[in-house]
């Protein structure tokens, strides 16, 4: 048995001895030719990686401050609107009052016309009266002196009654 641990532990040993003579050999291989490539690589991956990341930043400020500057347009807007609207009403009343006061004026021209037709009529009116009062008068007192005029006593009596008021100068 100690033969077979001996055999064992010279093949063993040998294997052991190459393997690390290749293991030194491929570490300084990969040392010299692809340790700085990788190195490199791994190097720009880390740095697209920390771009990428401040990228990723900037436009998070970037649309912080979009998102601001969007709520100040929309206050500016709003604040516009009701000014327009506040401009809306005010004009808006001003027309309304000034229609009152156009139908005021307008309204007070026709019932001052309405007053002088009024006026102009009643006189009209008091005119037409006057006239068939005076005609009626005329008719009724010649009715009354044909009468009185029809009877011959009543004629002489009827002139010495107006020769008495008439006093002669």
């Amino acid at each position: 048995m100690d033969q077979l641990f001996e055999g064992l532990l010279n093949y063993h040993l040998g294997f052991v001895v190459w393997a690390f003579v290749a293991f030194v050999l491929l570490f300084i291989l990969l040392k010299k030719f692809a340790w700085k490539p990788i190195m490199a690589a791994i190097h720009d991956r880390e740095q697209s990686i920390d771009d990428a990341l401040n990228k990723a930043e900037l436009a998070k400020q970037e649309m912080t401050r979009l998102t601001a500057q969007n709520q100040d347009l929309m206050q500016q807007a709003r604040a516009e609107r009701d000014e327009i609207l506040k401009e809306a009403k005010t004009l808006k009343d001003g027309i309304l009052n000034e229609a009152k006061k156009q139908a005021q004026v307008e309204g007070a021209k026709l019932i001052e016309k309405a007053k002088i037709e009024i006026e102009n009529q009643k006189k009209a009116a008091l005119a037409e009266v006057k006239d068939q009062v005076s005609s009626l008068s005329l008719e009724i007192a010649e009715r009354v002196l044909r009468n009185q005029l029809d009877d011959k006593a009543k004629q002489e009596a009827l002139v010495a009654n107006l020769l008495k008021d008439v006093e002669l100068n």
